[in-house]
């Protein structure tokens, strides 16, 4: 059996084929996909602490912060889920600095194909980690423009003819409709208002992933350390931000600045 303790934070990954993905808690980095179909039990220590300024709280808010950072941080302010309401023209962003580093910088608008159809906005570069993210299956980049709240604001455009969600049980149930992504790009470029027309662009390379998913579940079910301090199973598969273990599916991101304690155990380990 071997033993991890720490502090989570959210998976990180590798657009591999499959995807390949590392667990990290504390200082430890652990390669998940080999661990896929041994038994897993983590086990919440009762502690927390904030992902940006360690500081150690009884609660955490917007996966991993404390009440002074999520109040206080660029990162953490509204315009972050609704780019289309950034503030900095205004003078009042919490942070000019990293606002010139991270919304001030060309970003994409993009299709991609997770539960369903759906349009987003992520920094140029950070495409791959953002749909992998997601759980994507397909995605293309549509469009790039030189601000974060000027994708929003194309997004928010395209969003009344599309979703711009991700159903998180159909995607981890991995039923999807398929959608011709370059067929859609093309109804798309039809319905998208003229100041963004000289935004769009056509890439004819097509982002496919695939996730190392031992064996999907029926039925999906969240599980937690705020109801379960205790979970164990056998881990099925990864996806998006998911353990998805035959108990259930635990959403890692969301647990970021937990204490806990992690056990992966092989078959040969539990018949010896």
């Amino acid at each position: 059996m071997t033993t991890y303790q720490g502090y989570l934070s959210h998976l990180t990954h590798q657009p591999h084929a499959p995807v390949s993905y590392t667990l990290e808690i504390g200082e430890h980095k652990i390669p998940l996909n080999e661990m896929i179909g041994t038994e897993i039990r983590l086990s919440f220590l009762h502690e927390m602490a904030c992902g940006t300024c360690g500081r150690k709280v009884k609660k955490l808010y917007g996966g991993g912060y404390c009440y002074p950072c999520v109040t206080t941080l660029a990162e953490t302010d509204l315009c972050i889920v609704k780019p289309h309401e950034c503030h900095f023209d205004k003078g009042t962003c919490r942070d000019e600095e990293f606002a010139q580093t991270h919304c001030m910088i060309p970003h994409y608008v993009y299709l991609a194909l997770s539960s369903g159809i759906k349009v987003g906005l992520t920094r140029k570069n950070r495409e791959l980690t953002r749909w992998v993210d997601q759980g994507a299956i397909k995605a293309i980049p549509i469009a790039e423009l030189p601000t974060r709240k000027m994708a929003g604001e194309l997004e928010m455009a395209i969003a009344e003819h599309i979703a711009d969600k991700t159903d998180w049980r159909k995607m981890l149930k991995g039923v999807v409709e398929d959608v011709d992504l370059f067929e859609m790009r093309a109804k798309i470029k039809q319905l998208v208002p003229e100041q963004f027309q000289q935004y769009l662009f056509d890439v004819e390379e097509l982002y496919e992933f695939t996730y190392p998913i031992l064996e999907t579940l029926e039925k999906i079910k969240s599980i937690g350390f705020d109801k379960a301090p205790l979970i164990s199973g056998k881990l099925l598969g990864i996806k998006g931000q998911y353990l998805i273990l035959d108990c259930g599916v635990l959403n890692i991101k969301k647990h970021t600045g937990y204490k806990v304690e992690v056990q992966f155990q092989k078959a040969d380990e539990l018949t010896a």
